[in-house]
């Protein structure tokens, strides 16, 4: 019985691994629609949101056989429970990919200054989201409080682009429908880094029990 339970948490480890995939496939088609562009890349990151979108529903289906059929207790109930949690901050980088992407078909081929600094966001929260779930199956604690920590280069970076944006309106009033454009791919950036620090802090609760909204409790 535990080795079938051991190969049921295999698979689910996999297909985690497969759903954070399919985050960061999101998240670069979403770049490379706004810095190109691209119609087709836009598209792209729509189509591997439902995509994410039906990998949640498969590992939730996995989670609750695991819960139901197998019972588990202490550490292993941790980790299934982690796992349900975290797919649901997965489903919703998904969404604010594809929630970019149509944003940026307004914004077209635009060559705005301040899309340097959102594919530096564009880029660290796609490491933070890598990391959170490779910190989930390594069992790595400390590579889960790494990306805690990573959650302020997001906000640097978000700070310096509003920064910018502020200063490409007061140069052109023009600019303006152009830079809340931005300003909000920007902001759905740093959400994508929140849902990643989520899910860090879910590991940290399958590992040691403790979740950061219990503190001071």
């Amino acid at each position: 019985m535990r080795n079938q339970f051991d190969e049921q948490l295999e698979l689910l480890n996999v297909e985690l691994i497969r759903m954070g995939a399919l985050c960061e496939e999101a998240i670069g088609f979403a770049t490379q629609a706004l810095l190109e562009g691209s119609a087709a890349s836009a598209e792209k990151a729509v189509a591997v949101d439902a995509e994410i979108d039906q990998k949640e529903r498969e590992i939730e289906q996995l989670c609750i056989k695991l819960l139901l059929k197998q019972q588990p207790v202490a550490r292993d109930l941790r980790v299934i429970s982690a796992a349900l949690k975290m797919i649901s901050d997965m489903e919703r980088i998904g969404d604010q990919a594809a929630d970019i992407s149509e944003i940026t078909r307004y914004i077209g081929k635009n060559n705005s200054r301040s899309k340097v600094h959102i594919a530096d966001m564009a880029k660290a929260t796609g490491k933070m989201v890598t990391d959170s779930i490779d910190s989930f199956v390594k069992k790595d604690l400390t590579l889960a409080h790494d990306v805690m920590r990573y959650d302020d280069v997001v906000d640097d970076l978000f700070a310096a682009v509003r920064r910018e944006l502020i200063g490409l309106i007061a140069e052109d009033g023009r600019n303006g429908e152009l830079c809340i454009d931005l300003l909000m791919v920007a902001k759905y950036f740093e959400r994508i880094g929140d849902h990643a620090v989520n899910i860090a802090e879910w590991v940290e609760f399958s590992l040691t029990g403790k979740h950061m909204s219990n503190e001071g409790v």
